[in-house]
């Protein structure tokens, strides 16, 4: 899933430059959207969800209309931040997540006017612009140029559009995490690193090549980059294939290349040290 950022001002035609980004991005796939709501409540306290969420309930879902007109689906849910709310919408399979505020936000952004003081800027337009075509189409173009987000449910997803899947028995997973402890020593994050295009081309080498092997019939690996906190997902692999026999194998052999070919770089931050890990493991073979 593409994700883009709209900030600006109040009043400085956000909600057009979203709206005009969903009509024209919805001819390349399925979009999703996520406004900063600031101090509104969307379920208030005299309404049925209201009540139900004011009693306790840690997610309210509301859905109006019939299976006959139509049906609208709304949910509620308690300390859901961004990240967890674009992770809903990897979840569901989505193409593009278009975001309207949140510009303390480290996505990338399209950015309104002069708002001073914003991160990862890929665009700036002036307020209320007259969003002509040309100037939409490099909107558009931006959008689709920004790195893919996946969730492990959005792997999964993905897996089950392939044609071949008609063939699979089974799919398998592997999940790698931030180990929090190991020994006496406890890691609160580490930052990953991607020498591109070469790590994307070895990936995707990887991918080929384990497809090659009979009875695997899918193969898909992402790796995220940056700073991963504890206990939070490193890299997903999701394997379909004829039968299980094959399968575990075939996870097993993805991760251990994926570490060994993949130039993918490790720093590990611990509460008496910070260090790339590979350079530590070379100090170690050389001692």
């Amino acid at each position: 899933m593409k994700v883009i950022s709209v900030v600006g001002y109040k009043k400085s035609g956000k909600t057009s430059v979203v709206s005009a980004l969903v009509r024209n991005l919805s001819g390349f796939g399925t979009v999703g959207t996520i406004k900063h709501m600031g101090e509104q409540r969307l379920n208030p306290a005299e309404t049925d969800t209201g009540r139900h969420f004011d009693a306790g309930a840690d997610m309210v879902i509301g859905i109006t209309g019939t299976e006959a007109i139509g049906t609208e689906v709304v949910s509620f849910s308690r300390n859901l931040n961004l990240e967890d709310a674009l992770d809903l919408l990897c979840d569901q399979g989505l193409d593009f997540a278009v975001v309207e505020g949140f510009k303390e936000s480290n996505l990338p952004k399209i950015v309104i006017g002069n708002l001073p003081n914003v991160s990862n800027v890929v665009f700036r337009m002036p307020a209320d612009i007259d969003m002509h075509e040309e100037l939409i189409a490099s909107l558009v173009g931006l959008s689709l140029a920004q790195p893919d987000r996946y969730t492990l449910e959005a792997l999964i997803k993905k897996a089950r559009k392939n044609p071949v899947i008609r063939k699979a028995g089974a799919i398998g997973t592997f999940t790698g995490i931030v180990r929090e402890l190991a020994e006496e020593e406890r890691t609160s994050r580490l930052e990953f690193e991607k020498y591109e295009p070469k790590a994307s081309k070895v990936l995707d080498l990887i991918r080929e090549e384990l497809k090659q092997k009979e009875g695997i019939l899918e193969v898909l690996i992402h790796h995220k980059t940056g700073v991963i906190k504890a206990g939070e997902d490193i890299v997903y692999i999701v394997i379909a294939s004829a039968h299980r026999t094959e399968l575990f194998p075939a996870l097993s052999e993805a991760i251990e290349r994926i570490k060994s070919e993949a130039p993918i770089w490790k720093k590990e931050f611990t509460e008496k040290e910070e260090f790339w890990v590979h350079d530590k493991e070379q100090d170690k073979k050389q001692a």
